[in-house]
């Protein structure tokens, strides 16, 4: 019986000694491999892409754990055997954590496993064998870092103290230290700087050891809490079964219970006084008066810039994942990342819900809304956009919290900073040559601040949580008009210039300037928001606080959008302003509507708004991407049908009801108030935005860098150049104004044809592609030499940016150092495929008029549409024969095709001379032209910048009053050696092929520019 007894006594485990066991195995196998890699391969697992030993001496985890025998296989194995212990440790540090009041511990038990299984997706997938998937794992390790560790310290029992001192310190560090990780790792990658992925290495690894002193926590918490694990022996029959259970009841039952009471008591402390939690109020006022008097307006600033944030975040979503649509020229399946919008249906899960509201969950998901910031460290646009629809999700979630869950003076504060937000981003992109410099598709090489906008917002505190409350109104009108309102924000005003755009129609300008009147659309877009604040402070009366949400004021706004759509030039513009003003202004009357309500229905009704914005985008591209997607015929040039959706929903939001009812009820906006100062705050804040954006136009208009004229007047040389520039996105997904500009200015252009240029599109992002080229090349006249003798509205402006987005064509501009007289835009025939621009314009050069014309012909795939569009481009180059013309086109045809193909219309019919009939080897772009004497042709390679070639021809303008003495083939084809040629016809050296080009660009198919001698007699 003795040894019966003895075989069933059971086998008692201390449930700290599985947490040691996993922190020692996790230190045994990284050092390990570590200490093994550089015994044996030390200069091998140094050496990167970049360089090697001795700029590099330190290797990184990836290359450590990832890349040779035996250090791999020993660290892979130590992993394996460490498994056991780390899901052993999730699991008792949830039955610790444990509450039947709160579901928040269970969240966490789901983060703590996925965080296991992502370490072991990136452990056992390294960079050599998937670089993109161990990264993706890799930073989905790091994001559900975020939860687990802020949510496991906050779940720390508060006698724990050395295990919670221990989890904040770790914590602390480790997010702490991810800033100077990424900027090393952006200094690798980006700027390829030698060096820099030891000192991105040295980071990386102190990750690694802060997150295992992290969870060596878990050691302290189970002593503490004396928590054992027990197993039967299985001899005693069926009640031996493997249990966990404490050696002494009252210990664990104060360490199991009491514990997650007292984080109970601090969670409800945090919903019912917030800020009191947040920012304790000191015991001595007198010692901290400065600071309680700024902390206020600290708090307000960091608001808006959270606010920020998320509409950079939530705007960078579509042109991430349109960059897939554009390579494949229809749906590419990436395009489904625009539903990440919807993740607020998740809050329709309660432990989820119940999260969002505290204050960790709302901190942990603005930590994951910079996530869509942090991804431009990213190379591959398929990790980007991962990163920016994760981050996205996160914004959507945490707006629906922020925005849904006020109320009251919350509600009307959280709406006007919502819209200053908005105002903030689009003043950025006016300062920034229209890049959000936040963008995760805008890095330092671009135009982008990403690491000091990331800094902000790690450090921008948050110190209110919102409440709830029952809900009073049916949810749906509320949503459907929200999500519009979000939609026509995002489409119409979130660049300044999109109006503008709107209004153009080319010289003699009659209309406003986008480089230089933006600013006006900043002006109306505060007063809007600014007469919203005005309503609803304090002191406003009821009949005030409600007249923005009159039907009469949405005549209004449906007026000056019917004068938007229906004129043009300041007439159009003045309605686009009123508009401005318009929709800035309802922006407190729709969120107060949503949040009234929403109450208790926020997941489905934020998940409605959002698909009603994503619906808007979809139908809103289609208008002009109808050729390339299924059922896009519909949509085809409908904008007039998507404008009157968009205030047909956003009239949901109205107060329809008769006078006498709506006095006798209160009513959501009149019952929002900002609270006491939050009112003068928002007017600071709108007249300082508006200052910065009237500076930024000066001061890029008062000095310019370059004074526009030709790079060659003493030879009256021309050279013209058409470039297809897809969209402005290069091959790396990254925006490509900058890499332009610099193969422009090293040609030395004088005219550029700029083709697939509209960007004033959500999918584009609402961008101007002329504005870093227009500014820094000099292909506009400064403002201060324009008030010297003359107003604001004869600027002589060298660009013509073409028809605008209400017009459906992809886009084309025409850049130029020579005045530009007069120009028309046309839409070429396009019965069946996509609608076709082009400009025709008049250039003085060097006091002779030559007509320029770019244009973008249809596809392959509609040959009636090239024909028809031949043909009117022949009629456009035929009329004033002889006058010179420059034919810069995108054309799809082989030339010498015979017709009904467009080489033989555009030159016979057209009247004009190819600018090499002997180059066979060309298919899209075309240069054309008569009455000028061509002397240079070259093809440039594009690099990784577009699809396309940069083609450019040099021209000689004959004297004035004589024009071109011999026009025959032989004339016009006396080849000749550059050096048979002055130097200045000479083309630059350093593109040579020979020498390796520059920049990734150099000359091919004939590997040099070709080169024509003047014809005898030419009267130059």
């Amino acid at each position: 019986m003795a040894s019966a007894a003895a075989r069933q006594k059971p086998f008692v485990l201390h449930a700290s000694t599985l947490a040691r066991a996993h922190t020692y195995l996790a230190l045994a196998a990284f050092l390990g491999a570590l200490l093994i890699g550089c015994a044996l391969h030390y200069k091998k697992i140094v050496k990167n892409g970049v360089a090697g030993y001795p700029q590099e001496w330190f290797p990184s985890v990836s290359a450590t754990i990832g890349d040779w025998y035996p250090e791999r296989n020993i660290f892979q194995i130590l992993i394996a055997v460490n498994s056991g212990p780390r899901f052993a440790l999730v699991a008792l540090q949830y039955y610790l954590q444990r509450t039947p009041t709160s579901s928040i511990p269970g969240f966490l038990f789901l983060v703590g496993v996925l965080r296991t299984l992502s370490c072991g997706g990136w452990v056992y997938i390294t960079s050599s064998d998937d670089h993109d998937v161990h990264d993706v794992l890799m930073i989905g390790y790091i994001v559900l870092n975020i939860p687990w560790m802020f949510g496991s310290t906050a779940f720390t029992p508060q006698s724990h103290a050395a295990s919670r001192r221990r989890r904040r310190l770790a914590s602390y560090t480790f997010f702490a230290a991810l800033v100077p990780m990424i900027y090393f790792f952006d200094q690798h990658k980006v700027h390829r700087v030698p060096g820099a992925y030891t000192r991105y290495s040295f980071f990386e690894w102190s990750l690694i050891l802060l997150d295992v002193l992290y969870d060596s926590s878990a050691e302290l918490d189970f002593k503490a809490a004396d928590l054992k694990v027990t197993v039967g022996t299985f001899v005693g029959g069926p009640s031996d079964t493997d249990k966990i259970s404490p050696v002494s009841t009252e210990n664990v039952a104060s360490a199991v219970i009491a514990a997650p009471q007292q984080t109970i008591v601090n969670e409800k402390q945090t919903k019912a006084s917030s800020v009191e939690i947040a920012l304790p109020e000191p015991k001595v006022q007198q010692s901290a008066s400065i600071i309680s008097l700024a902390r206020p307006t600290i708090a307000f600033v960091s608001d808006v810039y959270l606010s920020y944030i998320f509409w950079s975040v939530y705007t960078a979503l579509v042109p991430t994942l349109f960059y897939f649509s554009v390579w494949e020229l229809g749906i590419s399946g990436q395009e489904f990342a625009l539903f990440s919008t919807l993740s607020p249906v998740l809050l329709g899960i309660p432990p989820l819900r119940e999260w969002a509201h505290t204050r960790e969950g709302r901190a942990v998901l603005h930590a994951l809304t910079l996530v869509g910031v942090a991804a431009y460290v990213l190379a591959s646009p398929l990790g980007r956009l991962f990163l920016v629809a994760f981050a996205s999700a996160a914004a959507a979630i945490s707006a629906t919290v922020e925005w849904l869950s006020a109320e009251g003076e919350e509600l009307a504060y959280r709406a006007i900073v919502a819209g200053l937000g908005f105002l903030v981003a689009s003043v950025s992109k006016h300062a920034n040559h229209t890049n959000n410099p936040v963008w995760p598709f805008v890095d330092s090489r671009s135009g982008g601040y990403n690491e000091t906008g990331l800094a902000l917002g790690l450090l921008a505190p948050q110190d209110k949580a919102p409440g709830t409350k029952a809900t009073q109104r049916h949810w749906l009108p509320a949503s459907l008009a929200l999500g519009s309102l979000i939609f026509t924000l995002h489409s119409l005003i979130s660049d300044s210039s999109t109006l503008i755009a709107w209004s153009w129609t080319g010289y003699p300008i009659k209309g406003p300037v986008p480089s230089v009147h933006g600013s006006l659309t900043h002006v109306a877009q505060a007063l809007g928001l600014g007469l919203a604040a005005f309503l609803v402070r304090p002191t406003a009366s009821s009949t005030s606080s409600t007249a923005l949400s009159n039907p009469l004021w949405l005549a209004y706004g449906a007026g000056c959008a019917y004068v938007i759509y229906a004129y043009k030039d300041w007439t159009g513009y003045a309605g686009g302003l009123g508009f401005a003003l318009w929709l800035m202004s309802i922006v407190p009357a729709v969120w107060a509507r949503a949040a009234e309500a929403a109450r208790g229905r926020a997941a489905r009704s934020m998940a409605v708004a959002w698909l009603v914005v994503c619906v808007f985008d979809v139908a809103s591209t289609f208008t002009v991407a109808y050729a390339f997607v299924p059922g896009g015929e519909y949509f085809r040039e409908r904008t007039d049908l998507v404008l009157i959706a968009q205030f047909a929903l956003i009239a949901l939001a109205f107060d329809w009801r008769l006078p006498r009812s709506r006095s006798r009820s209160q009513d959501s906006t009149a019952a929002a108030r900002l609270p006491r100062g939050a009112h003068y705050k928002a007017q600071y804040a709108l007249v300082l935005l508006t200052a910065l954006s009237l500076l930024a136009t000066l001061r890029r208009w008062s000095w310019p860098s370059v004074v526009p004229r030709p790079h060659r007047e003493a030879g009256r040389i021309v050279r013209a150049g058409i470039w297809t520039v897809h969209f402005g996105i290069d091959n790396e997904g990254r925006d490509s104004q900058r890499r332009m500009r610099d193969l422009i200015r090293d040609m030395e252009l004088d005219v550029v044809g700029l083709l697939e240029t509209d960007l004033h599109r959500i999918p584009f992002g609402n961008r101007d592609l002329t504005r870093v080229i227009e500014e820094e090349l000099g292909f506009v006249r400064s403002l201060e030499t324009v008030y010297g003798g003359s107003s604001l509205t004869d600027i002589e402006q060298y660009v013509d940016i073409g028809p605008g987005p209400n017009q459906h064509t992809w886009g084309a501009v025409l850049l130029s150092k020579f005045p530009i007289l007069n120009s028309t835009h046309h839409l070429l025939p396009s019965p069946d495929g996509e609608l076709a621009p082009a400009i025709e314009a008049v250039l003085d050069m060097y006091g002779t008029e030559v007509k320029v014309v770019v244009s973008h012909n249809g596809q392959e795939e509609t040959p009636l549409d090239r024909e028809l569009q031949s043909q009117a481009l022949a009629r456009i180059m035929a009329a004033g024969d002889p006058q010179p013309v420059i034919f810069l086109g995108y054309v799809v045809t082989k030339p010498h095709a015979p017709r009904p193909s467009p080489y033989d219309i555009l030159v016979s019919d057209g009247r004009v001379h190819d600018i090499d009939a002997d180059d066979y080897d060309r298919w899209c772009e075309y240069i054309l032209y008569r009455g000028l004497y061509r002397t240079a042709y070259a093809r440039v390679s594009r690099s990784t910048i577009t699809d396309t070639e940069l083609q450019i021809g040099q021209f000689v303008v004959p004297r004035h009053g004589a024009g071109v003495t011999d026009d025959s083939r032989e004339a016009r084809y006396l080849r000749a050696w550059k050096e048979q040629l002055p130097v200045d016809h000479w083309f630059p050296m350093e593109y040579y092929p020979q020498g390796g080009g520059k920049r990734g660009h150099f000359y091919h198919v004939f590997d040099t520019p070709l080169y024509y001698r003047l014809p005898e007699g030419a009267l130059v």
